[in-house]
Protein backbone atom coordinates (compact mmCIF):
# COMPACT_ATOMS: atom_id res chain seq x y z
CA UNK A 1 0.00 0.00 0.00
CA UNK A 2 1.25 3.40 -0.79
CA UNK A 3 2.18 5.94 2.11
CA UNK A 4 0.10 8.88 2.15
CA UNK A 5 2.68 12.16 1.84
CA UNK A 6 2.13 15.80 1.29
CA UNK A 7 0.13 16.99 -1.77
CA UNK A 8 2.57 20.30 -1.65
CA UNK A 9 5.23 17.79 -2.79
CA UNK A 10 6.81 18.75 -6.17
CA UNK A 11 4.75 17.28 -9.73
CA UNK A 12 5.97 14.13 -11.18
CA UNK A 13 8.30 15.17 -13.91
CA UNK A 14 8.58 12.87 -16.87
CA UNK A 15 12.57 12.83 -17.17
CA UNK A 16 12.96 13.10 -13.21
CA UNK A 17 9.50 11.31 -11.78
CA UNK A 18 9.45 12.03 -7.91
CA UNK A 19 9.03 9.71 -5.11
CA UNK A 20 5.74 10.60 -4.48
CA UNK A 21 2.66 8.09 -3.53
CA UNK A 22 -0.57 8.27 -2.80
CA UNK A 23 -1.10 12.06 -1.70
CA UNK A 24 -2.96 13.32 1.51
CA UNK A 25 -3.06 16.98 2.44
CA UNK A 26 -5.63 19.51 3.60
CA UNK A 27 -5.76 21.73 0.80
CA UNK A 28 -5.66 20.29 -2.63
CA UNK A 29 -3.57 21.49 -5.69
CA UNK A 30 -3.17 20.25 -8.92
CA UNK A 31 0.31 18.70 -10.43
CA UNK A 32 1.67 20.45 -13.37
CA UNK A 33 1.81 18.45 -16.73
CA UNK A 34 4.49 16.40 -16.97
CA UNK A 35 7.38 17.61 -19.04
CA UNK A 36 8.68 15.64 -22.58
CA UNK A 37 11.08 16.68 -25.18
CA UNK A 38 9.38 16.86 -28.00
CA UNK A 39 11.99 15.77 -30.67
CA UNK A 40 10.63 12.49 -31.15
CA UNK A 41 12.53 10.91 -28.08
CA UNK A 42 9.97 12.14 -25.54
CA UNK A 43 12.72 12.81 -22.75
CA UNK A 44 13.15 15.62 -20.47
CA UNK A 45 13.09 19.13 -20.87
CA UNK A 46 14.58 21.91 -18.91
CA UNK A 47 12.41 23.77 -16.13
CA UNK A 48 10.94 27.02 -18.31
CA UNK A 49 10.43 25.27 -21.35
CA UNK A 50 6.97 24.50 -22.85
CA UNK A 51 5.29 20.95 -21.25
CA UNK A 52 4.43 18.50 -23.41
CA UNK A 53 1.32 18.52 -22.13
CA UNK A 54 -1.98 21.29 -21.96
CA UNK A 55 -2.69 20.92 -18.01
CA UNK A 56 -5.12 18.95 -16.51
CA UNK A 57 -8.32 21.05 -15.02
CA UNK A 58 -7.44 22.70 -11.39
CA UNK A 59 -9.75 20.63 -9.76
CA UNK A 60 -11.49 17.12 -10.30
CA UNK A 61 -14.22 17.67 -13.33
CA UNK A 62 -16.74 14.50 -11.63
CA UNK A 63 -19.52 16.02 -9.21
CA UNK A 64 -20.77 13.50 -6.42
CA UNK A 65 -22.80 13.65 -3.45
CA UNK A 66 -21.62 15.77 -0.40
CA UNK A 67 -20.02 18.04 -2.02
CA UNK A 68 -17.05 15.38 -3.32
CA UNK A 69 -15.39 15.34 -6.36
CA UNK A 70 -13.36 12.92 -8.50
CA UNK A 71 -12.17 12.28 -11.87
CA UNK A 72 -9.64 10.23 -13.37
CA UNK A 73 -7.08 12.83 -15.34
CA UNK A 74 -3.31 12.78 -14.07
CA UNK A 75 -4.59 9.23 -12.60
CA UNK A 76 -7.59 8.66 -9.77
CA UNK A 77 -7.83 12.08 -7.96
CA UNK A 78 -10.66 13.05 -5.47
CA UNK A 79 -11.05 15.82 -3.39
CA UNK A 80 -13.65 15.56 -0.21
CA UNK A 81 -15.08 18.89 1.45
CA UNK A 82 -15.16 19.97 5.12
CA UNK A 83 -17.30 17.73 7.19
CA UNK A 84 -18.27 17.43 10.65
CA UNK A 85 -17.08 13.87 10.71
CA UNK A 86 -13.95 12.40 9.16
CA UNK A 87 -14.35 10.84 5.68
CA UNK A 88 -13.06 7.09 5.70
CA UNK A 89 -11.23 6.94 1.82
CA UNK A 90 -10.40 4.01 -0.15
CA UNK A 91 -9.32 3.62 -3.48
CA UNK A 92 -8.87 -0.01 -5.45
CA UNK A 93 -7.30 -1.52 -8.31
CA UNK A 94 -10.70 -3.24 -9.51
CA UNK A 95 -9.00 -5.71 -11.43
CA UNK A 96 -6.37 -6.96 -9.26
CA UNK A 97 -8.87 -6.93 -6.36
CA UNK A 98 -5.85 -4.95 -4.51
CA UNK A 99 -6.75 -1.94 -1.66
CA UNK A 100 -4.39 0.90 -3.21
CA UNK A 101 -4.89 3.45 -0.64
CA UNK A 102 -7.04 3.87 2.54
CA UNK A 103 -7.05 7.12 4.89
CA UNK A 104 -9.19 9.35 7.00
CA UNK A 105 -9.56 12.83 6.62
CA UNK A 106 -11.41 15.93 7.69
CA UNK A 107 -10.76 17.96 4.68
CA UNK A 108 -8.48 17.73 1.27
CA UNK A 109 -7.81 15.44 -1.09
CA UNK A 110 -5.77 12.44 -3.00
CA UNK A 111 -4.38 11.12 -6.24
CA UNK A 112 -2.82 8.09 -7.43
CA UNK A 113 0.77 7.73 -7.98
CA UNK A 114 -0.14 5.51 -11.22
CA UNK A 115 -1.04 7.89 -14.37
CA UNK A 116 -1.57 5.52 -16.91
CA UNK A 117 -5.15 3.41 -17.28
CA UNK A 118 -6.24 1.84 -13.86
CA UNK A 119 -9.82 0.31 -13.41
CA UNK A 120 -9.76 2.45 -10.28
CA UNK A 121 -12.95 1.85 -7.74
CA UNK A 122 -13.06 5.25 -5.09
CA UNK A 123 -15.19 4.05 -1.82
CA UNK A 124 -16.06 7.39 0.57
CA UNK A 125 -17.37 6.64 4.30
CA UNK A 126 -18.51 8.35 7.14
CA UNK A 127 -18.87 6.69 10.67
CA UNK A 128 -18.33 3.10 8.60
CA UNK A 129 -21.83 4.35 6.48
CA UNK A 130 -20.97 4.27 2.74
CA UNK A 131 -21.58 7.91 1.47
CA UNK A 132 -20.07 7.64 -2.49
CA UNK A 133 -18.67 4.45 -4.24
CA UNK A 134 -17.50 5.10 -8.10
CA UNK A 135 -16.30 2.52 -10.06
CA UNK A 136 -14.56 3.69 -13.31
CA UNK A 137 -17.00 3.30 -16.32
CA UNK A 138 -15.38 5.56 -19.43
CA UNK A 139 -18.64 4.67 -21.28
CA UNK A 140 -20.33 7.51 -22.57
CA UNK A 141 -17.66 9.67 -21.31
CA UNK A 142 -15.38 12.36 -23.01
CA UNK A 143 -11.96 10.74 -22.57
CA UNK A 144 -8.68 12.61 -23.59
CA UNK A 145 -5.38 11.19 -24.73
CA UNK A 146 -2.98 13.29 -25.69
CA UNK A 147 0.55 13.62 -27.75
CA UNK A 148 3.58 15.65 -27.88
CA UNK A 149 4.10 17.73 -30.56
CA UNK A 150 7.04 17.65 -32.28
CA UNK A 151 7.23 14.22 -33.53
CA UNK A 152 5.48 12.11 -36.66
CA UNK A 153 6.90 8.36 -36.01
CA UNK A 154 5.94 8.54 -32.16
CA UNK A 155 2.17 10.05 -33.09
CA UNK A 156 1.72 7.27 -35.62
CA UNK A 157 3.03 5.04 -33.53
CA UNK A 158 0.64 5.31 -30.69
CA UNK A 159 -2.45 6.87 -31.89
CA UNK A 160 -3.87 3.05 -33.07
CA UNK A 161 -4.05 2.48 -29.46
CA UNK A 162 -5.91 5.44 -28.33
CA UNK A 163 -8.30 4.04 -31.25
CA UNK A 164 -8.59 0.58 -29.44
CA UNK A 165 -9.19 2.19 -26.18
CA UNK A 166 -12.47 3.67 -27.93
CA UNK A 167 -13.06 0.26 -29.54
CA UNK A 168 -13.34 -1.38 -25.78
CA UNK A 169 -14.13 1.36 -23.19
CA UNK A 170 -17.02 2.83 -25.44
CA UNK A 171 -16.02 6.43 -24.33
CA UNK A 172 -16.00 9.77 -26.79
CA UNK A 173 -12.62 10.19 -27.48
CA UNK A 174 -10.83 13.54 -28.02
CA UNK A 175 -6.63 13.34 -29.27
CA UNK A 176 -4.39 16.13 -28.66
CA UNK A 177 -1.70 16.41 -31.07
CA UNK A 178 0.27 18.18 -33.75
CA UNK A 179 -2.07 20.29 -36.26
CA UNK A 180 0.24 19.17 -38.94
CA UNK A 181 -0.39 15.62 -38.12
CA UNK A 182 -4.30 15.90 -37.92
CA UNK A 183 -5.16 15.98 -41.43
CA UNK A 184 -3.55 12.55 -42.06
CA UNK A 185 -6.12 11.01 -39.58
CA UNK A 186 -8.88 13.16 -39.24
CA UNK A 187 -11.29 12.31 -42.23
CA UNK A 188 -10.30 8.68 -41.42
CA UNK A 189 -11.63 8.95 -38.31
CA UNK A 190 -14.84 10.68 -37.81
CA UNK A 191 -15.98 9.33 -34.53
CA UNK A 192 -12.59 10.87 -32.51
CA UNK A 193 -12.53 14.54 -32.10
CA UNK A 194 -9.15 16.22 -33.38
CA UNK A 195 -7.64 18.94 -31.54
CA UNK A 196 -4.08 21.18 -31.04
CA UNK A 197 -3.04 21.62 -27.46
CA UNK A 198 -3.05 25.45 -27.94
CA UNK A 199 -7.37 24.34 -28.38
CA UNK A 200 -6.92 22.19 -25.46
CA UNK A 201 -6.23 25.13 -23.68
CA UNK A 202 -8.07 28.17 -25.12
CA UNK A 203 -11.24 26.18 -25.12
CA UNK A 204 -11.19 25.32 -21.72
CA UNK A 205 -11.48 21.39 -22.19
CA UNK A 206 -9.58 20.45 -19.88
CA UNK A 207 -12.66 20.64 -17.72
CA UNK A 208 -15.35 18.71 -19.57
CA UNK A 209 -13.07 15.14 -19.26
CA UNK A 210 -13.61 11.99 -17.16
CA UNK A 211 -10.41 10.47 -17.84
CA UNK A 212 -6.83 11.46 -19.30
CA UNK A 213 -4.06 9.75 -20.70
CA UNK A 214 -0.70 11.08 -21.89
CA UNK A 215 1.57 8.98 -24.44
CA UNK A 216 5.13 9.45 -24.37
CA UNK A 217 8.67 7.52 -23.58
CA UNK A 218 9.21 7.91 -19.75
CA UNK A 219 13.42 7.43 -19.81
CA UNK A 220 13.26 7.80 -16.05
CA UNK A 221 10.05 6.58 -14.55
CA UNK A 222 12.07 4.17 -12.24
CA UNK A 223 8.77 3.67 -10.19
CA UNK A 224 6.67 3.10 -13.36
CA UNK A 225 3.99 5.87 -12.72
CA UNK A 226 3.68 6.71 -16.36
CA UNK A 227 3.75 3.77 -17.71
CA UNK A 228 3.14 -0.24 -16.76
CA UNK A 229 6.23 -0.89 -18.19
CA UNK A 230 9.67 0.32 -19.32
CA UNK A 231 8.96 1.60 -23.29
CA UNK A 232 12.47 -0.25 -23.74
CA UNK A 233 11.59 -3.65 -22.80
CA UNK A 234 8.18 -3.74 -25.21
CA UNK A 235 8.63 -1.57 -27.72
CA UNK A 236 8.19 2.36 -28.82
CA UNK A 237 4.58 1.53 -30.56
CA UNK A 238 3.55 -1.19 -28.21
CA UNK A 239 4.26 1.01 -24.94
CA UNK A 240 1.05 2.59 -25.59
CA UNK A 241 -1.22 -0.33 -25.60
CA UNK A 242 0.49 -0.96 -22.06
CA UNK A 243 -0.46 2.97 -20.66
CA UNK A 244 -4.24 2.32 -22.27
CA UNK A 245 -4.54 -1.24 -21.09
CA UNK A 246 -5.16 -2.48 -24.69
CA UNK A 247 -3.86 -4.83 -26.44
CA UNK A 248 -0.38 -4.40 -27.81
CA UNK A 249 -0.37 -5.62 -30.53
CA UNK A 250 0.13 -3.42 -33.59
CA UNK A 251 -2.09 -2.37 -35.99
CA UNK A 252 -1.49 0.52 -38.74
CA UNK A 253 -3.69 3.75 -38.74
CA UNK A 254 -5.50 4.57 -41.74
CA UNK A 255 -4.74 7.54 -43.61
CA UNK A 256 -7.29 9.94 -45.50
CA UNK A 257 -5.55 11.67 -47.98
CA UNK A 258 -6.67 14.38 -49.93
CA UNK A 259 -4.94 13.57 -53.45
CA UNK A 260 -4.63 9.52 -53.63
CA UNK A 261 -3.48 9.76 -57.49
CA UNK A 262 0.17 8.63 -58.44
CA UNK A 263 2.59 11.44 -58.64
CA UNK A 264 4.59 9.95 -61.41
CA UNK A 265 3.96 7.09 -63.97
CA UNK A 266 7.50 5.57 -63.42
CA UNK A 267 7.97 2.81 -61.02
CA UNK A 268 10.08 4.55 -58.25
CA UNK A 269 11.38 4.02 -54.89
CA UNK A 270 11.13 6.46 -51.85
CA UNK A 271 14.44 7.19 -49.50
CA UNK A 272 14.93 9.11 -46.28
CA UNK A 273 18.08 9.44 -45.19
CA UNK A 274 18.10 12.26 -42.79
CA UNK A 275 17.17 11.36 -38.48
CA UNK A 276 17.40 13.44 -35.44
CA UNK A 277 20.98 11.92 -33.80
CA UNK A 278 23.89 10.46 -36.01
CA UNK A 279 23.00 6.90 -34.53
CA UNK A 280 19.81 6.67 -36.65
CA UNK A 281 21.70 7.20 -40.17
CA UNK A 282 22.95 4.65 -42.02
CA UNK A 283 26.80 5.30 -41.77
CA UNK A 284 28.15 3.23 -44.04
CA UNK A 285 30.25 5.72 -46.26
CA UNK A 286 28.88 4.39 -49.43
CA UNK A 287 25.90 2.79 -48.61
CA UNK A 288 23.61 5.03 -49.73
CA UNK A 289 25.07 5.74 -53.28
CA UNK A 290 25.64 2.03 -54.04
CA UNK A 291 22.14 1.63 -53.16
CA UNK A 292 20.69 4.16 -55.45
CA UNK A 293 23.12 3.27 -58.30
CA UNK A 294 21.83 -0.56 -57.96
CA UNK A 295 17.78 0.73 -58.26
CA UNK A 296 18.76 3.46 -60.78
CA UNK A 297 20.37 0.90 -63.22
CA UNK A 298 16.86 -1.52 -62.62
CA UNK A 299 15.14 0.94 -64.16
CA UNK A 300 13.87 2.73 -60.54
CA UNK A 301 13.42 6.42 -60.13
CA UNK A 302 14.55 7.11 -56.55
CA UNK A 303 13.15 10.42 -54.29
CA UNK A 304 14.26 11.33 -51.68
CA UNK A 305 11.42 12.77 -49.57
CA UNK A 306 13.15 14.34 -45.94
CA UNK A 307 12.15 17.67 -44.92
CA UNK A 308 16.05 18.49 -45.39
CA UNK A 309 18.31 17.86 -48.36
CA UNK A 310 21.56 18.43 -45.52
CA UNK A 311 21.09 17.47 -41.69
CA UNK A 312 24.10 17.93 -39.07
CA UNK A 313 25.57 19.43 -35.60
CA UNK A 314 29.10 20.66 -35.35
CA UNK A 315 31.47 19.11 -38.08
CA UNK A 316 29.04 16.35 -38.88
CA UNK A 317 26.56 16.97 -41.75
CA UNK A 318 24.52 14.79 -44.03
CA UNK A 319 23.69 15.33 -47.39
CA UNK A 320 21.10 13.52 -49.73
CA UNK A 321 22.71 10.54 -52.05
CA UNK A 322 24.19 11.27 -55.57
CA UNK A 323 21.59 10.54 -57.58
CA UNK A 324 18.44 10.68 -55.46
CA UNK A 325 15.88 13.09 -56.61
CA UNK A 326 15.34 16.31 -54.50
CA UNK A 327 11.99 15.96 -52.95
CA UNK A 328 13.13 17.29 -49.88
CA UNK A 329 11.16 20.35 -48.38
CA UNK A 330 8.45 21.83 -45.48
CA UNK A 331 5.70 19.97 -47.64
CA UNK A 332 2.38 18.92 -46.12
CA UNK A 333 2.10 15.27 -44.79
CA UNK A 334 -0.54 14.72 -46.95
CA UNK A 335 2.05 14.91 -49.96
CA UNK A 336 4.65 12.50 -48.42
CA UNK A 337 2.21 9.95 -47.76
CA UNK A 338 0.81 10.15 -51.08
CA UNK A 339 4.37 9.21 -52.18
CA UNK A 340 4.98 6.36 -49.71
CA UNK A 341 1.44 5.37 -50.77
CA UNK A 342 2.63 3.96 -54.35
CA UNK A 343 6.32 3.65 -53.86
CA UNK A 344 7.32 0.35 -54.69
CA UNK A 345 9.10 0.71 -51.66
CA UNK A 346 10.59 2.92 -49.04
CA UNK A 347 14.07 2.71 -47.90
CA UNK A 348 15.10 4.48 -44.47
CA UNK A 349 16.06 4.46 -40.69
CA UNK A 350 14.40 4.45 -37.71
CA UNK A 351 12.54 7.80 -38.03
CA UNK A 352 8.73 9.37 -38.56
CA UNK A 353 9.35 8.70 -41.98
CA UNK A 354 9.24 5.13 -41.49
CA UNK A 355 6.33 5.03 -39.55
CA UNK A 356 4.39 6.87 -41.95
CA UNK A 357 5.35 4.59 -45.04
CA UNK A 358 4.32 1.68 -42.66
CA UNK A 359 0.84 3.51 -42.55
CA UNK A 360 0.52 4.00 -45.57
CA UNK A 361 1.44 0.94 -47.10
CA UNK A 362 4.55 1.09 -48.17
CA UNK A 363 7.12 -2.34 -48.44
CA UNK A 364 9.79 -0.71 -45.54
CA UNK A 365 13.18 -1.36 -45.62
CA UNK A 366 14.79 -0.44 -42.20
CA UNK A 367 18.41 -0.17 -41.72
CA UNK A 368 18.81 0.48 -38.08
CA UNK A 369 21.29 -0.68 -35.95
CA UNK A 370 20.73 1.33 -32.39
CA UNK A 371 17.48 0.23 -32.78
CA UNK A 372 16.04 -3.55 -31.57
CA UNK A 373 14.27 -5.42 -33.92
CA UNK A 374 11.05 -5.05 -31.57
CA UNK A 375 11.57 -1.19 -30.80
CA UNK A 376 9.63 -0.66 -34.16
CA UNK A 377 6.35 -2.08 -36.51
CA UNK A 378 7.13 -5.35 -37.89
CA UNK A 379 8.65 -5.58 -41.07
CA UNK A 380 10.31 -8.98 -43.26
CA UNK A 381 12.67 -6.22 -44.63
CA UNK A 382 14.16 -5.60 -41.45
CA UNK A 383 18.41 -4.70 -41.67
CA UNK A 384 20.59 -5.63 -38.84
CA UNK A 385 24.16 -6.45 -38.45
CA UNK A 386 24.43 -8.36 -35.53
CA UNK A 387 27.79 -9.31 -35.59
CA UNK A 388 28.14 -5.55 -34.51
CA UNK A 389 27.47 -3.71 -31.47
CA UNK A 390 23.70 -3.08 -31.55
CA UNK A 391 20.43 -2.18 -29.60
CA UNK A 392 21.74 0.57 -27.35
CA UNK A 393 18.30 2.61 -27.30
CA UNK A 394 16.62 -0.17 -26.05
CA UNK A 395 19.25 -1.08 -23.66
CA UNK A 396 17.84 0.47 -20.04
CA UNK A 397 21.38 0.57 -19.12
CA UNK A 398 22.35 3.79 -21.65
CA UNK A 399 20.29 6.69 -21.23
CA UNK A 400 19.77 8.27 -24.15
CA UNK A 401 20.39 11.60 -24.62
CA UNK A 402 18.76 14.15 -27.12
CA UNK A 403 20.78 16.62 -26.85
CA UNK A 404 24.15 14.83 -28.10
CA UNK A 405 23.67 14.67 -31.67
CA UNK A 406 27.10 12.22 -31.76
CA UNK A 407 25.66 9.91 -28.62
CA UNK A 408 26.97 6.86 -29.08
CA UNK A 409 27.09 5.18 -25.36
CA UNK A 410 28.94 2.17 -25.71
CA UNK A 411 32.01 3.40 -28.17
CA UNK A 412 31.58 7.23 -28.23
CA UNK A 413 35.21 8.73 -29.52
CA UNK A 414 36.60 5.07 -30.53
CA UNK A 415 37.34 3.46 -33.50
CA UNK A 416 34.03 1.72 -33.17
CA UNK A 417 31.40 4.51 -32.63
CA UNK A 418 28.41 4.11 -34.88
CA UNK A 419 29.26 0.44 -36.13
CA UNK A 420 25.91 -0.72 -35.42
CA UNK A 421 24.99 1.03 -39.15
CA UNK A 422 28.76 1.91 -40.43
CA UNK A 423 28.97 -2.10 -40.98
CA UNK A 424 25.78 -2.69 -42.17
CA UNK A 425 26.67 -3.22 -46.48
CA UNK A 426 25.08 -2.04 -49.75
CA UNK A 427 24.99 -5.47 -50.23
CA UNK A 428 22.79 -6.10 -47.08
CA UNK A 429 20.70 -3.86 -48.35
CA UNK A 430 20.03 -4.91 -51.69
CA UNK A 431 19.45 -8.50 -51.28
CA UNK A 432 16.46 -6.70 -49.20
CA UNK A 433 15.13 -4.83 -51.98
CA UNK A 434 15.25 -8.28 -54.20
CA UNK A 435 12.76 -9.71 -52.14
CA UNK A 436 10.35 -7.01 -52.47
CA UNK A 437 7.93 -8.35 -55.08
CA UNK A 438 7.66 -5.16 -56.53
CA UNK A 439 11.22 -4.13 -57.40
CA UNK A 440 11.94 -8.08 -58.28
CA UNK A 441 8.93 -7.91 -60.69
CA UNK A 442 7.29 -11.26 -59.56
CA UNK A 443 4.14 -9.51 -59.38
CA UNK A 444 4.37 -8.73 -63.00
CA UNK A 445 4.19 -5.06 -62.81
CA UNK A 446 5.54 -2.35 -65.24
CA UNK A 447 8.50 -2.41 -62.77
CA UNK A 448 9.58 -5.89 -64.10
CA UNK A 449 10.03 -4.76 -68.05
CA UNK A 450 12.63 -1.61 -66.87
CA UNK A 451 15.29 -4.43 -65.20
CA UNK A 452 18.45 -4.02 -66.87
Amino acid sequence: MDQAVSLEADAVDVDHPSDVGWTVSEATATPAAPEVAVPGTAGGVAPGEKHAYPPAASRPTQAGPCGIRFDFNIGARVTLPAASQPWQATLRDLDTGNVLFETEIAQGGFMSSKRFFVRFGIEIRQEGRLVFEHRFDARGQDVLVQFPVGTLGDILAWFPYAVKFRERNGCRLTCAMSGLIIPLLRDAYPEIRFVTHAEVVEGQLADTFYATYSMGLFFDDADCNWQPTDFRHVGLHRTAGYILGVDPAERKPALALPDESRPIDEPYVCIAVQASTQSKYWNNPTGWRDVVAFLRTRGFRVVCIDQKPVHGAGLVWNHIPHGAEDQTGDRPLAERARWLRHASAFIGLSSGLAWLAWAAGAPVVMISGFTHPSNEFDTPHRVINWHTCNSCWNDVRHRFDHHDFLWCPRHANTPRQFECTRLITADHVTRMLEAIPQLSGADGSASSLRHS
